[in-house]
């Protein structure tokens, strides 16, 4: 399938000027669509690595950003509800120009359901060209938690999925442990590497034009330990590029919904045989609905990124069973399994709240991606490039982030991109912000309180590849932004030291928040933990940006 040339930015859902503070308007954009094709094939959409070529400063193309949801289940998964149409069109409805339905590995599926769910994806694609909708599946990582892998439209993209699941899943090869101690694990960590290599060796040989890979909920369980995390970015870093940092499952702890151990996310869980012993025990739980690996400043995404490496985060719904709805699953006629048929029978509308904890696609979280052409590669490139922002309870229209030296006089590089200075050169950051124009779905007109400057040194790859600390990053700036509205320019300056160095952004409604989890030295005011069966998502919403890196001349 070729690249849409569409205008897909001209959607009610996306003001004018949230466009306008990304720096390309609705109609550059129109008039511009017939030339984006030979742009992106030229190398307009630069990549993280184009960026940090021999000269100094930088000069990334303007950008407009999808609203994207990389993590959504059907009937074609055996645990979900919805049919596939009830998620597409609720997706639609919220405002996605892009998602992933990435149903669970089962033998029924990738006998029955992946061939099925494709027939229902190929009538989506031509019934709505503006609605990009991929294909993936949920891998059961051998030894871990699980992942989302999706491929880009084309011949091979279903067979590419059933292949792999075939071969390599460990809920369907029985490759499930994973304890420090346990014989089998480390068979089943070297068989989640042989994994990523073989999705890569596809790409490389053209069977499928891009595949990509994303770790979910990875704290949920304990059971991604840093150096299965790093094993597997390294395994093919242009393949398995990030991580949710805020998980699914964000209404759960709705107060007198689920019950009163509820926690966002649904991370409720303690250690078990299978986790790594090196987390601690409120690792379990999400700050500010956030996985504790980002919201943790100089935690895991920090250590990670203090690589010099990029690791894309992402939000998602996660979407099984949908808080107060009121749909139930379908009975089974005589005969009939999930094995044996690859889907779930129709839901029934009961018209009384059922049991869950999920929000719809693009209802509460929401991944924008930055892309200089619409379509399914230009989304999955400006993932790789990790042009990546996101937001909870739609908090914001509109985040734009440019990074440059003070004596250029271009636009700078942006999220995911690398500027190349000299020791002791004077920087300016340039956040734009657009403030929410209009009420969210839980009609809150959402309110941006602050904005935080997390700044971190970058010192190489790892000495303990089970290190989950940063201790050089820390939040060096904030910016109280109450009561501004509309669409505002922060500038802030930095200096560039002897140190390469990453910053990334963090902001939030205000309404919770403490000292960060490694001390008040470290983030003064960062996410914290709700109490139990009281964490009502919609007062608590945070944005999260992916890093900007800083390339220092005769620092490695």
């Amino acid at each position: 399938m070729t690249e849409q040339q569409l205008p897909a930015w001209a959607d009610p859902s996306v003001s004018p000027a949230a466009l306008d503070a990304q720096g390309v308007s609705r109609r550059q954009l129109m008039r511009r669509a017939g030339l984006f094709g030979a742009a992106f094939a030229a190398g307009s959409l630069a990549t993280p690595a184009m960026a940090s070529a021999k000269g100094f400063g930088g000069n990334d193309p303007r950008l407009a950003y999808l609203v994207g949801d990389h993590h959504v289940h059907s009937v074609y998964s055996h645990d979900a509800k919805y049919t596939f149409d009830q998620v597409a069109q609720a997706g639609a409805e919220y405002g996605l120009d892009w998602m992933v339905f990435n149903e669970h590995s089962n033998f029924g599926h990738a006998k029955y359901g992946a061939q099925l769910e494709h027939k229902e994806i190929l009538k989506a694609r031509a019934a709505n060209p503006r609605q990009l909708i991929f294909q993936g599946l949920e891998w059961y990582i051998p030894g871990a938690e699980h992942c989302t892998i999706f491929a880009a439209p084309g011949r091979h993209e279903v067979d590419l999925l059933t292949k792999f699941e075939l071969a390599y899943d460990g809920k369907l090869l029985g490759y499930t442990a994973g304890a420090p101690t346990h014989p089998d694990t480390p068979r089943n960590e070297a068989h989640a590497v042989k994994a990523i290599k073989w999705l890569a060796a596809q790409r490389r040989s053209g069977y499928v034009d891009d595949v990509l890979v994303f770790a979910n909920h990875p704290s949920r369980l304990g059971i991604d330990s840093p150096h299965e995390m790093r094993n597997w970015r390294d395994a093919a870093p242009e393949i398995m590029i990030g991580m949710e940092g805020a998980p699914g499952a964000q209404g759960g702890a709705i107060p007198g919904w689920r019950g009163p151990t509820s926690m966002r996310g649904e991370y409720e869980n303690k250690p078990s045989a299978d986790s790594w012993p090196g987390y601690p025990t409120d690792a379990y739980v999400t700050y500010g609905g956030f996985d504790w690996m980002t919201a943790t400043v100089g935690g895991m995404w920090d250590a990670m990124l203090s690589e010099g490496r990029l690791f894309t985060i992402t939000t998602n719904s996660d979407v099984h069973r949908v808080v107060f709805d009121t749909w139930k699953n379908g009975d089974w006629p005589p005969g009939q399994n999930f094995d044996n048929t690859g889907r779930l029978p129709d839901p029934v509308n009961t018209t009384e709240p059922q049991p869950g904890g999920d929000f719809w696609p693009g209802q509460f979280s929401r991944t924008h991606v930055g892309v200089s052409r619409y379509g399914y590669r230009a989304v999955m490139a400006g993932l790789r490039a990790g042009r990546v922002w996101l937001d909870h309870g739609h908090l914001l229209d509109g985040l734009d982030v440019r990074l440059k030296r003070d004596c250029d006089h271009g636009r700078g590089v942006t999220l995911g991109s690398r500027l190349r200075v000299r020791k002791g050169e004077k920087l300016t950051l340039n956040v734009t912000v657009t403030t929410a124009s209009r009420p969210n779905p839980h009609d809150i007109l959402p309110e941006l309180a602050h904005v935080d400057v997390i700044r971190g040194a970058v010192r190489g790859p790892a000495a303990d590849r089970d290190n989950w600390r940063a201790p050089a990053t820390k939040v060096v700036h904030t910016a109280d932004v109450s009561g501004r509205k509309g669409t505002y320019t922060l500038r802030i300056p930095l200096t560039a030291g002897d140190e390469s160095f990453y910053v990334r952004l963090r902001g939030s409604d205000g309404n919770r928040h403490g000292a960060g989890y490694l001390g008040a030295s470290v983030d003064p005011h960062g996410p914290i933990p709700h109490a139990p069966g009281d964490g009502d998502p919609w007062l608590d919403t945070w944005f999260y940006s992916n890093p900007v890196f800083v390339e220092v001349a005769g620092h490695r």
